[in-house]
Order: structure tokens, then C-alpha cells, then sequence
């Protein structure tokens, strides 16, 4: 079983412009990227036109290391100095499933443990010390 623990960080529409910033800086190597307009399309809920070229997911590699991003939804609360999360990812449903439900003891849950389109089972939860979690499960390509 192989866990990492990822530093996120959450943009209001400037993730594109951060990774250009960390690719001079510090030599970022850009590993994946995809905007919320190259997700599968859901008709209950459609995407607005200014959303599609925000970036939904995206990491970058500096050195050893890999740092993850996502842009906000237009009008969605952002404050600065609250726009890092810790993204755990494990390639074990049962290991992020008892991560998830140990975090969540005593704090609040975001998003229930689910299957997504990008995940076997993923879910965000802020610890009772403020601490906001992603749980990734990798397995889905």
C-alpha cells in the first residue's frame, strides 16, 4: 500500500498562471492538467461558459515532490490564507475509507466517501482542528 500526503492548493482562477510562475521558479515539472470543460458533461447540472477554461485538477512536480491545484468556481468563497488543503492518496479504498472516518471525528464532512468520475472513492473533510482533507483513491484512469 503506497500513501502520500499532498500539499493542494485552491485558486480563484489563477492556477494556469501559478504553474507558469512555479515552472520559472523552481523548475515545476507539469504532470497533468485538465479543465472543468474537458470533464463528461452532467445536463442536471451545466457548466457555465466561464468556468470551462478553469483548471479543475492539475499537479505539478517540483523535485521529489508534487503539488496539486484546482481553480474555484466563479462567485464560490475564497480567502486567502485558506486556500491549502492536504490531499491524502492511497491505493486503498479500505486504508482511505479509515483515514476518511478518522478525520472525521469530531470535524466536519464536505463531501461524503463516494465513486467520481476521476476516483473509486473520494471525499473531503475538514479534522476538528480546522485542517481541511482530500482522500484520494487512485484506480480510475
Amino acid at each position: 500500500m503506497a500513501t502520500k500526503l499532498i500539499p493542494y492548493l485552491v485558486l480563484d482562477g489563477t492556477t494556469k498562471e501559478a504553474i507558469e510562475f512555479y515552472q520559472k521558479a523552481l523548475d515545476a515539472q507539469l504532470l497533468f492538467s485538465q479543465a472543468f470543460g474537458d470533464s463528461p458533461e452532467d445536463p442536471d447540472h451545466p457548466l457555465p461558459a466561464e468556468m470551462k477554461d478553469r483548471i479543475m485538477h492539475a499537479t505539478i512536480k517540483i523535485g521529489d515532490s508534487e503539488v496539486m491545484f484546482s481553480d474555484t468556481f466563479p462567485g464560490q468563497p475564497h480567502a486567502v490564507g485558506a486556500q491549502v488543503t492536504i490531499c491524502i492518496t492511497t491505493d486503498s479504498a479500505e486504508t482511505a475509507q479509515r483515514y476518511f472516518d478518522g478525520l472525521a471525528d469530531g470535524g466536519q464532512v464536505g463531501m461524503p466517501m463516494q465513486e467520481t468520475f476521476f476516483s473509486p472513492l473520494y471525499g473531503n473533510v475538514t479534522d476538528k482542528f480546522g485542517i481541511p482533507f482530500q482522500i484520494f483513491t487512485e484506480g480510475k484512469e
